[in-house]
């Protein structure tokens, strides 16, 4: 059980953490070198997993991804609130899963370090809240009755 505000910074830390993994994944250029990253990080540990260059139509899709989270991470730092946290909760459940199945299929096991931070926030965004929130230190945030 977490105090209302408590769980507030929960929310605005996961965004900043998705805002930080993400945002290099919004053009194929950052997520061409992002992914060169993780193949040179690869074979220095020794996985036998490659990881896979994209070409353009995975390019596409990592890139709207990208987008989406990035936007997806601002609106949680400028209007953070309980009920963001169940949704976002909610999409670190099923990015965890779907990350596991792609791990079980053959992809890098890098993958499972992004999945233990998903399921990290989901089990923190999900737990009880006490109390109500006092002051939001967001600029602009007006709490919703």
């Amino acid at each position: 059980m977490v105090n209302a505000n408590h769980n507030l910074h929960i929310v605005r830390a996961s965004a900043w953490y998705d805002l930080l993994a993400t945002a290099v994944f919004m053009t194929p250029w950052t997520a061409t070198l992002c992914l060169q990253g993780f193949a040179v990080l690869s074979d220095a540990l020794g996985l036998q997993r490659p990881v896979p260059a994209l070409d353009v139509t995975p390019m596409l899709f990592a890139n709207l991804l990208g987008s989406v989270v990035v936007v997806w991470s601002l609106w949680r730092l400028r209007h953070p609130s309980r009920t963001v946290g169940h949704y976002d909760a909610l999409a670190r459940t099923l990015f965890a899963v779907w990350q596991l199945y792609a791990v079980a299929n053959g992809a890098s096991c890098l993958i499972l370090g992004f999945t233990l931070l998903e399921v990290v926030f989901a089990v923190l965004q999900s737990l009880p809240v006490t109390g109500e929130t006092t002051s939001v230190s967001t600029p602009g945030f007006q709490p919703q009755s």
